[in-house]
């Protein structure tokens, strides 16, 4: 995860839930077509993307359901806050892409969306299926005992 230590780089928004809901098997960097205002508005951190997922439609890549807080300055050219928006992919990737979706349970669900070192909005999208509810036991037991395991051992180091 090469932005975390960007110290350029700046998060927007972040899916958590994703991890939680799905086994993220793959995941890509995407550029997005934004309007200016929206743009304006990331910066200020008006964002979620929590409930979006991605989507291959017509040969094209749609980032569908996120939600761009309106930039008030704009006033009457400001933008839809949850209009479709289009992901840029090479077409290696949007290939791969288009055939992960065809099988069954995969879906696109974006991660993260950020500012790289170069001040572009990108969105890091994870190619996942979705977990049974077992395994969201699972993820969350493991969770709390890793939690549970660094208390301990923060507790024995100070002993």
């Amino acid at each position: 995860m090469a932005e975390k230590s960007d110290p350029n780089s700046k998060l927007i928004a972040e899916n958590r839930r994703a991890r939680f809901d799905y086994h993220i098997e793959e995941d890509l960097e995407a550029g997005i077509m934004l309007l200016g205002s929206e743009v304006k508005s990331l910066r200020q951190g008006g964002s979620n993307i929590a409930e979006s997922y991605a989507s291959v439609e017509k040969g094209e890549l749609w980032l569908i359901n996120s939600y761009v807080a309106p930039y008030l300055q704009a006033k009457t050219w400001g933008h839809e806050e949850r209009r479709h928006r289009k992901l840029l992919v090479s077409r290696k990737q949007l290939a791969r892409l288009h055939a992960a979706v065809g099988r069954e349970g995969m879906t696109i669900v974006p991660l993260r969306l950020y500012f790289n070192e170069r001040g572009m909005v990108k969105l890091k999208l994870g190619i996942a299926k979705g977990k049974k509810l077992a395994d969201k036991r699972e993820t969350s037991a493991k969770r709390d005992w890793d939690r549970q395991k660094a208390r301990l051992l923060k507790q024995n180091s100070r002993d």
